[in-house]
């Protein structure tokens, strides 16, 4: 074998340890949560006694309604006491007021849990608890996640923060109480970063000059939060403007080094490849020329279109997935909020949006043959005149976290089954194999575009539920469907009576091993074309472009370099390098275009043979205009 040994036996011991992209953490057990002691946000669980303070002393009267609007218990003086009520969203109102959301608090109440939440289970969510709570909300929040069954949580750190210095590490920060915290809660953690501090480049939305500050800085948190924190992102949708706007190539060089220096910090650590915000196909090729796929070992994405848009979404990620398990860290389909600038609250019919897209959004997802599923996101958040938050800055919940904690019950370790086939466009039904309750059970999840669409079914199921979570009565074997979808129950023994259309396979599993050699090339961001994922280079005259050679294994090694350019283009690189262990050695790829008969946009391709470091690529696009 010709590459580094010890280096080579790290990475294998990693891949064996992580298994899928979730198993090292299985054995450690989880309870069924309960409230806190103070109910933060109004949420109860069906069976306690609902009791919340008197949102204000100028209330002589108020009254609870339901979220159909229906009184449900009126009274006077607080504390507010609204019995035993059953799964649903309440609002608590100002008797004979306006409807103005100030007159008025929210109540949650799930039903409990049936069995602790897998920690196989898909169902995830952005919370941003480092940026978006004080730390003496931090337990009330991750208590709000455990109760809505969610698996996973997607935190956010700061880079500059937390190494403010080169090489100078800040001791105990909101970044560790955020960690440490949701940890405590039985919480599956996934961080991300897109911040580079002033010490280790110019611009701060892009990524590190130097590759070995990626490699130094991820694998300090690895170590830092070993046990805690179980995945990573090293950058956040790295290929629009508004994070660096980087082309394929530089992308997959950050990947490289960042893996590197996380497994190096932590072999157990689920490495992800640093997520994409648009499906910009020439990114995805050029990444995919980089072969990029031994650094990660989940493919992830975000989207805000449709769910009738996500198979062909889904499709180009897939094709450069290599098959690794797909997460997706942010998926929304938002509504907007009306009235008050300062509160910035959805009005009521949009609210009614918001809780019945969370099972269309999450189903759909999920039917893509996703692993891990973080809907973005649980606070108060606004971009412009969308709101994306489930519960308001107070903790109350909005009714889309009601749905949220549905979804966590109903499709708790969901496995894709497929689209039940049916004539009627506007139909949508959508079949799992989901553990409930701790046991195989067939969850269907269904709705409509239009209301009264009727859908029959193949068997009579044993239970249905509506988007809140709550029970309904008079099961048939054909329901009405509607813009709310319905959780329909089956036993797992009747799925051979549903026609349906497979949910797709995945991509290929494709093999190969990193390379402890990472190349990088670098460019003025003014002359990189984001949209052909390439840099904008000289026809008529020469140029010359900085190729680093990173060296992060534990010898020294020496290769040879072959470079790959279409016909009639002159290109040079010196054809052997030397690199000492975490030595950086920059090159120049010389570029010279003039007598060049084809000038088309096209890749170049950097190839090495090292004894000791493998076969390190470095595939890069090349745009030519006459300057």
């Amino acid at each position: 074998m010709r590459f580094d040994m010890p280096f080579l036996r790290k990475i294998v011991l990693s891949v064996v340890l992580c298994g899928s992209a979730v198993g090292f953490a299985q054995a450690e057990g989880r309870t069924l949560p309960k409230p806190l002691a103070n109910h933060p946000g109004n949420v109860f669980l069906s069976g306690e006694e609902v009791v919340v303070p008197l949102p204000a002393a100028t209330w002589d009267a108020w009254q609870a309604v339901d979220y159909e609007g229906k009184v449900v218990v009126e009274g006077s003086g607080g504390p507010v006491r609204l019995g035993r009520l059953p799964v649903g969203y309440y609002e608590v109102r100002r008797k004979n007021a306006s409807t103005a959301t100030q007159d008025r608090v929210s109540v949650g109440v799930v039903a409990p849990l049936a069995v602790p939440t897998p920690k196989t289970s898909p169902i995830g969510i952005d919370v941003a608890m480092a940026w978006s709570f004080q730390e003496d909300k931090m337990r009330a929040v991750a208590n709000l996640c455990t109760l809505a069954g969610i698996n996973w949580v997607r935190d956010r750190l700061n880079w500059g923060e937390m190494e403010p210095r080169q090489g100078k590490f800040a001791a105990r920060t909101r970044y560790d109480t955020s960690a440490f915290t949701q940890n405590a809660a039985g919480l599956q953690i996934l961080q991300v970063n897109h911040v580079c501090p002033a010490w280790a480049g110019p611009d701060h939305g892009r990524f590190p000059t130097d590759l070995r500050n990626a490699y130094r800085f991820y694998r300090a948190m690895a170590q830092r939060w070993a046990g805690k924190v179980l995945a990573f992102e090293p950058w956040n949708e790295a290929d629009i403007p508004m994070f660096g706007g980087h082309t394929g190539s530089e992308i997959a060089s950050l990947q490289k080094a960042s893996y590197l220096g996380l497994k190096a910090g932590n072999p157990r650590i689920i490495v992800c490849q640093n997520v994409f915000a648009d499906h910009n196909r020439a990114i995805l090729a050029e990444l995919k020329a980089n072969q990029v796929w031994p650094y990660f070992d989940t493919f992830n994405l975000h989207h805000y279109v449709g769910v009738s848009q996500y198979p062909s979404v889904y499709a180009d990620f897939r094709a450069v997935s290599a098959g690794k398990p797909l997460w997706v860290t942010e998926f929304n389909v938002p509504v907007t909020w009306s009235g008050d600038e300062k509160r910035r609250e959805p009005g009521d019919a949009d609210l009614h949006i918001q809780a019945e897209r969370m099972a269309q959004v999450f189903s759909g997802v999920l039917q893509e043959g996703v692993q891990a599923a973080f809907f973005f996101m649980l606070p108060h958040y606004v971009e412009k005149q969308i709101q994306f938050g489930l519960i308001h800055p107070d903790l109350t919940p909005r009714p889309a976290y009601v749905a949220l904690a549905a979804v966590g019950r109903w499709l708790a370790d969901a496995k894709p089954l497929g689209k039940l086939k049916s004539d009627k466009r506007s139909v949508h039904a959508l079949l799992f194999r989901a553990r409930p309750d701790g046991k195989d059970k067939l969850v269907l999840v269904a709705w409509a575009d239009r209301k009264q669409q009727p859908l029959a079914l193949p068997a009579r199921p044993v239970a249905a539920f509506d988007h809140l979570g709550r029970a309904r009565g008079g099961i048939a074997k054909t329901v009405e469907l509607s813009s709310a979808p319905v959780y329909l129950l089956f036993s797992a023994d009747v799925l051979e009576k549903f026609a349906r259309d497979l949910p797709p396979a995945p991509a290929a599993r494709l093999g190969g091993v990193p390379s402890p050699v990472v190349f990088q090339a670098v460019w003025p961001q003014k002359r990189v074309g984001l949209f052909q994922s390439a840099y904008h280079i000289a026809a008529n005259q020469p140029e010359r472009i900085p190729i680093f050679v990173y060296n992060f294994g534990s010898k020294p090694v020496e290769g040879r370099l072959s470079v790959v350019a279409p016909k009639g283009w002159k290109l040079s690189l010196p054809d052997r390098v030397k690199a000492q262990p975490g030595e950086r050695v920059e090159l120049a790829l010389a570029v010279d275009l003039r007598g060049a008969t084809s000038l088309g946009c096209a890749p170049v391709t950097i190839r090495g043979d090292f004894q000791s470091g493998g076969a390190p690529i470095l595939s890069l696009r090349l745009f030519p205009e006459t300057r």
